[in-house]
């Protein structure tokens, strides 16, 4: 097993050189790297160990409790002891305030380390952002502190068994008795929707509080906790944790709302925009795990391959010409998908309602979540039976990231809300920003314009939105890598990273032919 090794120098590389961070107001480079570095021993002293161990011990429901793997639970009382569950919360709440720039290089370490753990603490930083945004004074006063003390966790149930990704099948209902809201119905696939970790839990929940007939417009949020202010357990129940594939530590559950007392969040008939506030924040999350994935799996292939000796030549495996192919490809996917998400919290840092971040969300979460599935599948090869084995870990990667493309919307619907809403949308601002940002590469950007007048001219644009999704990922990888090598006097390995910008520029004009002739057929 190769231990993990948080790749500081890296992210802040790309963080500072690539991304840009130090256009942020306040910006200060020295305390990054000490709070990068800090959680990087975290980590790789307590986080990642506990992973394994709970990868193979799981979650099981006792007493209708949720019980989390020992190890993990440890290593949450260590992550609220130092301080990070409230990094990006804000100050006057009693979190730090860090951007969410920075808060994403933290992201990415702690899903390496243990996407298991990870995705059942990360709700709470899009939770916090989406009750500052459209709580009263009163549910700020009340729920800001609590999720900055690490007492509470969040979760986001919209997922119903009837309604997945078409949200207007929701039949979990809002009703008002007596001046107070309650809320009755099922959700499912909830992650952590209950565990030991904290005492309390904070469920944000989309409800109907219209009726059956008003689809999406009758939706609302509710914030539903699972604990009164007694100290009493709330009729908010887990009725099943659901056996996974991958992410074993970490609990999926359906949970039962029994007229679970309620805050209505925001505006009635609001719901669905409201959660948006979350759900992008989380887009970008799930795009951390999946670039936190290809960094983990992309840095055990090129160990392996540097020690592993082959017959009587004693040559290292990366002596041969296609392993290096593999170490290149995954660690290509790596860099340049960290680069293009950091731009995108950058960009979410200056302004939230940017329309260049409303373009690039779909973007990174596409891109990052596939591009991390993709080097898992890499090093697996690469290790050859030994990848295929549990000892060096790569094959529970290649588990836990498959869900990425998955969740948090899948991946076909954001091509398809990029395909449509997007470059059409308040005269399609949002596809025209991602134009200009294209400016520097010149000869991509008109390909893609091409392309985007293209989908503007057909009558179906969702018959040709993969495609055309996986074309607008290989040209903003095109601008990515060209600043990548623009900056690679200052990268931990100019020489390294010169060689993958030249084979990424050598590469990426191809993939954006390709993608642009398999637009042309898929519309016909």
């Amino acid at each position: 097993m190769t231990p993990f090794n948080a790749p500081v120098d890296d992210i802040l590389f790309t963080l500072e050189h690539v991304a840009g961070a130090s256009r942020l107001p306040g910006w200060d480079g020295d305390l990054a790297r000490e709070i990068v570095a800090q959680f990087g021993r975290l980590a790789a002293a307590e986080i990642a160990p506990a992973d394994e161990a709970g990868d193979l011990e799981g979650c099981r429901l006792e007493n209708g409790r949720v019980v989390m793997p020992a190890g993990l639970r440890a290593a949450y009382g260590s992550f609220v002891a130092q301080g990070w569950h409230a990094l990006a919360l804000p100050e006057e709440s009693g979190g730090q305030g860090m951007p969410a720039a920075l808060a994403g290089a933290v992201t990415e370490i702690f899903a390496a380390a243990s996407h298991a753990l990870q995705m059942v603490v990360g709700l709470v930083p899009g939770a916090a952002r989406t009750i500052a945004r459209f709580g009263t004074e009163a549910q700020r006063a009340l729920w800001l502190p609590r999720l900055a003390s690490g007492e509470w966790l969040a979760t986001m149930a919209l997922t119903e068994p009837g309604a997945g990704s078409d949200l207007s099948g929701v039949r979990t209902q809002a009703v008002r008795r007596d001046g107070h809201w309650r809320i009755d119905g099922e959700k499912i696939f909830i992650s952590g929707g209950d565990q030991d970790l904290t005492p309390h839990i904070l469920h944000l929940v989309l409800a109907r509080s219209g009726t059956a007939q008003s689809g999406v417009k009758g939706l609302s949020l509710f914030l539903v906790p699972s604990h009164g202010e007694d100290g009493q357990r709330l009729p908010v129940t887990v009725t099943r944790i659901e056996e996974k594939m991958g992410l074993h530590g970490s609990p999926t559950c359906q949970m039962l709302f029994d007229a679970a007392p309620a805050q209505l969040l925001g505006r009635e008939g609001d719901g669905l925009r409201e959660m948006f506030t979350m759900m992008n924040h989380a887009r970008l999350d799930v795009s951390l795990q999946g670039v936190g994935h290809a960094a983990r799996a992309a840095a055990i292939a090129r160990s392996y391959a540097a020690t592993r000796r082959q017959g009587r030549s004693g040559l290292a495996l990366d002596a041969h010409a296609d392993v290096r192919r593999m170490l290149d490809e995954a660690e290509t996917i790596a860099l340049g998908l960290r680069a293009l998400v950091q731009m995108a919290l950058v960009e979410m840092d200056l302004d939230e309602s940017a329309p260049l971040l409303d373009f690039l969300t779909p973007v990174c979460k596409f891109a990052g979540t596939e591009g991390g599935v993709a080097a898992a599948d890499l090093a697996i090869q690469v290790l050859g039976g030994y990848g295929y084995l549990r000892e060096y870990r790569v094959e529970q990667i290649l588990r836990d990231a498959r869900i990425t493309p998955i969740y948090e919307g899948a991946n076909g619907i954001h091509a398809v809300t990029l395909a449509g809403r997007l470059l059409r949308h308040a005269d399609g601002a949002a596809a025209q920003a991602f134009a200009d940002w294209l400016a520097p590469v010149p000869a991509t950007q008109a390909a893609w314009q091409a392309a985007r007048h293209r989908m503007l001219a057909t009558e179906d644009p969702g018959a040709g939105a993969t495609a055309f999704m996986r074309l607008t990922v290989a040209a903003a990888s095109s601008r990515v890598w060209a600043c990548l090598a623009a900056a690679a006097p200052h990268a931990p390995d100019p020489d390294r990273l010169h060689h993958l910008a030249a084979r990424a520029a050598a590469h990426l004009p191809a993939q954006i032919r390709h993608h642009a002739e398999m637009l042309e057929i898929e519309l016909g």
